[in-house]
């Protein structure tokens, strides 16, 4: 899900040497503005995701903050998604997050 909309970070390497570089930006302009747009709504309304953000515009600057809030948002999707596509098993599959996709809080509107 993040590669298909472009969030992943693109890779320049060489012998032994990895580097990360900036967001590849592969995928839908217009999914991956929109996910931004839902990243600032959500930072503000989730504890955890405010936590995060603001660590990471601390350290990294705002921008670069709400990408990675973005890209945290098309995981939780693609976790809540797999789970909607398979409601037979309760088990959780390693890795799986167990937070909504958004706090509880926004449920409530």
């Amino acid at each position: 899900m993040v590669s298909y909309l472009g969030l992943n970070p693109s890779e320049e390497s060489s012998g032994g040497r990895q580097r990360l570089g900036a967001i590849s930006k592969q995928g839908n302009p217009m999914m991956r503005y929109l996910l931004v747009e839902a990243a600032q709504t959500a930072a503000r309304l989730d504890p955890e995701l405010r936590r995060d953000y603001q660590r990471l515009k601390f350290r990294r600057g705002s921008a670069v903050a709400k990408v990675a809030i973005a890209r945290k948002l098309a995981v939780r999707l693609y976790w809540k998604l797999r789970e909607a596509a398979q409601p037979v098993s309760s088990a959780r599959m390693q890795g799986s997050p167990a937070s909504p996709v958004v706090g509880e809080s926004l449920s409530s509107y």
